[in-house]
């Protein structure tokens, strides 16, 4: 018995040396930028079994305060980082972070299937989501009540989109917030006068909305070839930050992202590379 138990311990005892040689590597932050950032851990890892890459979501604020708080290595984030939360970075760590481009992504705006509505402007949308429009029939829709459906407020999609399309006014109070882009196209597949907006890589079950920049200009929907030609209107980048210059595996990580095969995963989780 007394021998069981000095194997057992040794066995243990190799386990924990085996895995405190492992270099481990913290992300945290965008849910949007979730499953991306999983793919790209995983076919890291795949190649590096020496590195674990721990991947968690919980919205770009969460992922920002978690880089500020020491939490994580990398923070993932679908909006660019506040000048409150680069100071807050500076006071505890004398530097305002690095800011790392990734991918790009067209904010989508999503309905129904069966929605005949196809197109709206950038004021439309926004006149929308402040709840100065109610019935879709004021966009040359049906006489139907419009559902909103939007994200919570730790969502860097959240703060973008109030920010670029509503002019950094608040969202009209009956706006449904839901904890990540799947739970909202989740309930706008289900919801035939429901509204909502999320990354472009989530869109199943759901009809984009083609996004005109003024009344007099053509709509676009988000895709690879408007994009890259700037033509869609609500294009923003997706970022890791760090708290300083990345060194080590972290940076043969983040280097690996910005290689061709890194951002080939970029292309096939349904977002848009940088390069």
């Amino acid at each position: 018995m007394k021998k069981v138990l000095f194997t057992l311990a040794a066995v243990l005892v190799i386990a924990a040396v085996v895995v405190s040689a492992k270099s481990i590597i913290t992300v945290k932050g965008s849910d949007t930028m979730v499953i991306l950032a999983q793919r790209w851990a995983e076919m890291y890892m795949s190649k590096n079994p020496d590195v674990v890459i721990q991947v968690t979501g919980g919205g770009s604020g969460t992922g920002i305060s978690a880089l500020i708080n020491g939490t994580t290595d990398i923070c993932n984030a679908s909006r660019p980082m506040k000048a409150s939360e680069r100071d807050k970075l500076k006071q505890r760590y004398n530097s305002l972070g690095v800011e790392i481009r990734v991918a790009k992504d067209g904010i989508s705006v999503y309905v129904n299937e069966n929605n005949p509505v196809k197109e709206l402007s950038l004021d439309q949308i926004k006149q929308i989501y402040l709840g100065n429009v109610t019935n879709w029939k004021q966009v040359g829709g049906p006489d139907q009540k419009i559902i909103l459906y939007g994200r919570e407020n730790s969502s860097g999609t959240y703060v973008y989109f109030r920010d670029f399309v509503l002019g950094g006014k608040d969202y009209s109070p009956l706006m449904q917030s839901l904890p990540g882009t799947a739970a909202v196209v989740n309930a706008v597949s289900r919801d035939a006068w429901g509204i909502g907006y999320g990354g472009a890589a989530y869109a199943k079950g759901v009809n984009f909305i083609k996004v005109k920049k003024d009344a007099q200009s053509p709509g676009y929907e988000p895709n690879a070839e408007t994009i890259a030609a700037n033509q869609y209107p609500i294009t923003r980048y997706l970022y890791m930050y760090t708290r300083s210059r990345p060194t080590g595996d972290m940076k043969k990580f983040i280097d690996w992202v910005l290689s061709a095969e890194g951002q080939e995963i970029v292309s096939k989780v349904g977002y848009f590379p940088v390069k």
